[in-house]
């Protein structure tokens, strides 16, 4: 999955996968992760999910990274906010995006970056992972090392992952389907892994297909 092909998306917007309401399982389920208000949450490859909006809403101040500029400028835009944009002081092909919601003292600092050419210092510390749309976008040949770099840069923070599970051979990804054996694959060794829920769900593309979606907490407990 190179980087052509999400700038080709976003340019196309063929971006069916960004929800114009709230993730109704992330406001549902949220409370099992249990992170106190003034803490900062990570969003993998957050295009310009207003998820994170309600995670600022909630007290959080919310870290997001993004490989495709203009989706972190169009998050900004349609929120209101002016950013502040800052250069990466080592690596000139990073750029970060800071702004807050009108009356609100929670920040969204939005990265545009490859996941990989991140590091903890970078992002600050984690409480907590939200993985909606990551884990999913990513063919089976790089979710490991996935995986691990989201360890790596979150101290192992707890997260709340969301998947799906289809016949893959039904369809093409992105979406993937993950299956239960594959989140154990990746994460078993490291979490506790609880499903919170498995649930009907579908994808616009293919609408007689078959889909589950999925709802993980991965906690160290």
């Amino acid at each position: 999955m190179n980087p052509e092909f999400w700038q080709k998306r976003w340019q196309e917007k063929r971006i069916g996968f960004n929800q114009s309401e709230v993730n109704p399982l992330l406001i549902k389920y949220w409370p099992a992760l249990n992170v106190p208000a003034d803490s900062r949450i990570f969003l993998p490859l957050c295009g310009k999910s207003i998820d994170m909006v309600w995670l600022a809403a909630q007290g959080y101040d919310v870290v997001g990274v993004e490989l495709v500029e203009s989706a972190v400028r169009e998050f900004f835009a349609e929120q209101s906010i002016e950013p502040t944009v800052h250069q990466h002081l080592e690596n000139p092909a990073i750029k970060c995006y800071q702004g807050k919601l009108e009356d609100s003292e929670r920040s969204i600092t939005l990265w545009v970056a490859d996941i990989f050419a991140l590091t903890s210092k970078d992002i600050g510390n984690i409480s907590a992972v939200y993985d909606k749309a990551a884990l999913i976008a990513l063919p089976a040949d790089m979710r490991s090392d996935y995986s691990k770099q989201i360890r790596k840069i979150s101290g192992n923070a707890p997260q709340l992952l969301i998947t799906l599970n289809y016949d893959q051979s039904k369809k093409d990804g992105p979406p993937f389907s993950i299956s239960h054996e594959q989140v154990q694959q990746y994460y078993s060794e490291y979490y506790q892994i609880t499903e919170l829920a498995n649930e009907p769900a579908s994808i616009g593309s293919v609408p007689n297909l078959k889909v589950t979606e999925q709802v993980w907490l991965l906690s160290d407990e």
